[in-house]
């Protein structure tokens, strides 16, 4: 247990102390993330705090893991080492979605042909309980790894949303890996949920820097591993043992509920609209809580809310509720929520406009 504490100490404390000097180079150097049409922010900031956490996790895992006992680990930071090298360089000078997407198959396919970090079944997820084809396992591993660190990269809109989210799921994971005795996960786990509450210090509003897709990436990566593994390794678990939990994969949805929703709910709203999933809009629930009236920290608080929500929902319904229904009830509830969001932007922003004002009757004027 030291081990775990002794790794977050260390991530956080290099972070905590890289900061600032990495807000002074951007600052000297004049690099920023200037704001446009789509920015929440009005001011430019320097979007170069992945790098101190990437740095702060990488540090920490090599330090306190025990090679010997976690042979996968050279590829994982082979993987991370790729995502890093990509988000800086698109932080500093933006690159093509293209080429940051090939990166980031490479990255998976390092994961799931090297370290063997795949869903080899659908762990009784529309019916299917036996093992996966080979070809089949990999896919679906490569496309759930994508879509996590996209999802992750794509909530990155407001001031401590991706970094409370990131946090929230890696020491939700990273707990239960302590309790099935998987110590080399929890490290990975509390590494980066250490580099993430350091840099949260100068990320909430007014936020002195942000994380960049240096970040977001690499939270985002870390978060699919876990997820994979936490998956993968309660199913193998021996009926009977404790911590086996029901009903997994409605769990790591549950677990994952904010970030993986609304990249599911915007990649389709954009493609019935005629646009690229990849079309920047302002359709994330962030932004729509924004419109709401919303600042930064509050929407971040509602949405962290949300989420605890759904873990403890997860968590309390696994053994008691039939996979499927969990499943469709998770679903439903996340649906339902974004729906009356959306519609209470809708009302609020008809009832503050001119044209509403102008519609209204006026009163008549007297003639006496």
């Amino acid at each position: 247990m030291d081990v775990i504490l002794l790794s977050f100490l260390t991530a956080f404390t290099l972070t905590y102390f890289a900061i600032p000097s990495i807000i002074y180079v951007a600052k000297e150097k004049r690099i920023f993330d200037e704001p446009d049409n789509r920015s929440s922010h009005h001011v430019s900031t320097p979007s170069l705090g992945g790098i101190a956490i990437f740095g702060g996790v990488l540090f920490s895992i090599v330090l306190w893991t025990p090679f010997g006992e976690f042979n996968q680990l050279q590829y994982i930071l082979c993987a991370f080492l790729i995502l890093f090298l990509v988000g800086a360089r698109d932080d500093i000078m933006p690159m093509s979605a293209n080429k940051k997407m090939v990166a980031q198959i490479l990255a998976a396919c390092i994961l799931v042909f090297k370290s063997d970090i795949m869903l080899t079944s659908l762990y009784g997820l529309f019916g299917v309980v036996e093992d996966l084809p080979y070809w089949l396992s990999a896919v679906i591993s490569v496309f759930t790894i994508l879509v996590i660190v996209n999802a992750f990269n794509l909530i990155d809109g407001i001031n401590g949303l991706a970094g409370c989210i990131g946090s929230l799921i890696a020491s939700t994971l990273g707990c239960w890996f302590i309790l099935v005795d998987h110590f080399e996960y929890a490290i990975v786990a509390f590494a980066c949920v250490g580099a993430i509450v350091a840099f949260l210090k100068y990320n909430f509003t007014p936020a002195k820097i942000f994380m960049g897709d240096t970040g977001s990436l690499h939270i985002g990566l870390v978060c699919a591993i876990l997820v994979i593994q936490f998956i993968d390794m309660n199913f193998h678990l021996p009926e009977g043992a404790n911590f086996k939990l029901g009903a997994t994969p409605v769990v790591a949805i549950g677990i994952m509920i904010i970030p993986l929703f609304d990249t599911i709910r915007v990649f389709v709203t954009r493609i019935l609209r005629g646009y690229s999933p990849f079309h920047p809009d302002r359709r994330h629930i962030h932004h729509l809580l924004l419109d709401y009236g919303c600042t930064h920290m509050r929407a971040t608080g509602i949405l962290l809310f949300v989420n605890v929500i759904f873990i403890s929902f997860v968590f309390a319904f696994h053994n008691i509720i039939e996979l499927h229904l969990l499943f469709c009830t998770v679903l439903i509830a996340a649906t339902a929520l974004t729906y009356i969001l959306h519609n209470a932007v809708v009302r609020k922003k008809w009832d503050s406009s001119p044209l509403q004002h102008q519609r209204k009757p006026q009163p008549k004027e007297s003639t006496v």
